[in-house]
């Protein structure tokens, strides 16, 4: 089957939020009560009337979101991006995200344990890529692929729930199989392609061994040898790993993640520039600053303000 359909670009529009954090919000499956071990849990939602959830965030888990019908809004780390059906909506872990559908929206929700979701991103170096940051997915000019997309989680949603002999490894295929449609359809970051190599298993699982501790240390101020002593490896492996895995190297990656938090802090918080400065592991106000815009184009007080005053 040819799969045509290509992310959607998501503009750049603040929905005015100014929260002084940002909700970290645990579904069911997270609860106690539940006994059972659960890696994926498939959810089918057909709400009358309109649904909508404020700005918040999944730790511990990935979410793909299938719109089979209906559309909406999703805030999206503070934009205002549409959607509408048929589409896919993939959201990373801790992904700051509200949503709001419009009336009688039937939709999908696969969720997916970080762990687990990991360990099959070690699969295929594109997984990691994907996972990368959040998207929106239209299928609107491949209906074949909206159609065999709803199948496979369909299938999905069965095997998870009949626990039959074999469950687990079923499981992972159909996921493996719903994500490579995603990953075939979806246009990567070509700069990160271009410096990417064939990546092992090894170098990929390193390089989420690394991610793993950027998320825990960011904050920090860390340096590149303090995480490949944490890891047990050299710099050159590190670095060999970082590049043929997501084509960057490991101090872009450490400062993609404090540039994301700082952004969440900027637009959905109410801490001054010091207070940010010094939760992100800065020594001034005045370093951050110059980090922010070397990489940004703007000081963290313009983007503030373009975010908050587009409607």
């Amino acid at each position: 089957m040819k799969h045509s359909f290509v992310t959607k670009p998501i503009p750049y529009t603040n929905h005015n939020t100014a929260l002084t954090t940002v909700p970290k919000v645990r579904l069911y499956v997270e609860r106690p009560e539940r006994k059972e071990n659960w890696f994926v849990n498939v959810g089918h939602v057909t709400d009358r009337g309109r649904w909508r959830t404020e700005p918040h965030a999944h730790p511990g888990y990935g979410q793909v979101i299938f719109v089979r019908n209906g559309r909406g809004v999703m805030n999206l780390e503070g934009s205002s991006v549409p959607f509408e059906a048929p589409c896919a909506l993939l959201l990373p872990t801790e992904c700051v995200h509200g949503l709001d559908y419009e009336v009688d929206v039937d939709r999908w929700v696969v969720t997916i344990e970080v762990s687990y979701l990991k360990q099959v991103n070690t699969k295929l170096r594109e997984f990691i890529q994907l996972w990368n940051g959040p998207r929106i997915i239209p299928f609107a000019e491949a209906p074949e692929t909206a159609a065999e997309f709803h199948r496979l989680i369909q299938a999905l949603r069965d095997e998870v729930e009949t626990r039959a002999m074999g469950h687990i490894v079923a499981t992972e295929a159909l996921l493996t199989s719903l994500l490579l449609m995603l990953v075939r359809g979806v246009k990567l970051d070509d700069a990160a392609n271009e410096g990417a190599v064939e990546a092992t298993s090894q170098e990929l699982r390193l390089t989420e061994r690394f991610r793993d501790l950027i998320d825990r240390h960011y904050r920090d101020n860390l340096q590149l040898q303090d995480y490949a002593s944490k890891m047990g490896v050299s710099l050159v492996q590190l670095r060999a790993a970082c590049a043929a895995a997501t084509g960057q190297s490991p101090a872009k990656l450490i400062h993609a993640r404090i540039l994301t938090e700082a952004k969440r802090n900027l637009i959905f918080g109410d801490m001054t520039m010091e207070q940010i400065a010094y939760s992100l592991g800065f020594s001034d106000a005045a370093y951050f600053t110059r980090f922010f815009r070397k990489e940004i184009g703007q000081t963290p007080s313009q983007f503030r303000l373009a975010a908050r005053e587009r409607p």
